[in-house]
């Protein structure tokens, strides 16, 4: 089902894999290069609602409206805001969740839109070969549980570069090999299939974790 939705930042769009019996719902978006075709949110959508969680995969404005670049984090935060009233119509517990530059909105706007929890895939710790501008302050200041999901490959950040996790601010799930977008060459120890598995298989583990 899609649902069309207005935002501050322009007409948003919604999809939504609705679980049969539901007691959460994941609102993820996408990143600053790609939409919601992403091998991870597609792999969580089919798999999550076997598991009592409704996915609602958010398409930005920028991206409804055909643009190739993603404007300024504040019109993203904008445009993430006016999809919350929609993701939280179900009336359940609303995890935010993104991709790359979606999941440093979901941990920006976490506290101020009451989030249940932050799943960030792929989370863009700095970026490439500039560790000096980390963006850790954004995951740490999440305020709600948080999972992060890493390629160990990610040139954005890989799992060794993030900090400690205070007081267990977040967890982690690597993905070995794994680049930014969770590709595996095809030398690598684990397939692509494998990799994506762990992703999923880790998510649902840790949704079951959240009360």
């Amino acid at each position: 089902m899609t649902e069309a939705v207005e935002t501050d930042a322009g007409p948003a769009r919604i999809t939504w894999y609705p679980a049969k019996r539901p007691r959460l719902v994941l609102g993820v978006s996408h990143g600053a290069g790609g939409g919601i075709e992403a091998r991870d949110l597609r792999a969580l959508a089919a798999a999550l609602p076997a598991h009592g969680v409704s996915v609602a995969l958010v398409e930005q404005p920028w991206r409804v409206a055909g643009k190739k670049l993603a404007p300024a984090p504040k019109t993203l935060d904008a445009g993430w805001r006016g999809v919350w009233p929609a993701l939280a119509a179900p009336g359940l517990p609303v995890i935010s969740g993104g991709r790359s530059a979606g999941a440093r909105v979901a941990c920006r706007t976490a506290t101020e839109l009451g989030a249940h929890a932050v799943l960030a895939l792929s989370f863009p710790l700095h970026p490439p070969g500039k560790p000096e501008k980390s963006r850790a302050d954004e995951l740490l200041g999440a305020g709600v549980p948080t999972l992060v999901v890493q390629g160990g490959n990610d040139p954005f950040g890989r799992p060794a570069e993030f900090p400690e996790a205070p007081d267990g601010t977040y967890g982690m799930v690597e993905v070995p090999y794994g680049d930014h977008g969770f590709a595996v060459a095809k030398r690598a120890e684990i397939s692509q299939c494998q990799a994506l598995d762990l992703i999923t298989e880790g998510v649902v583990e840790w949704v079951g974790s959240l009360g």
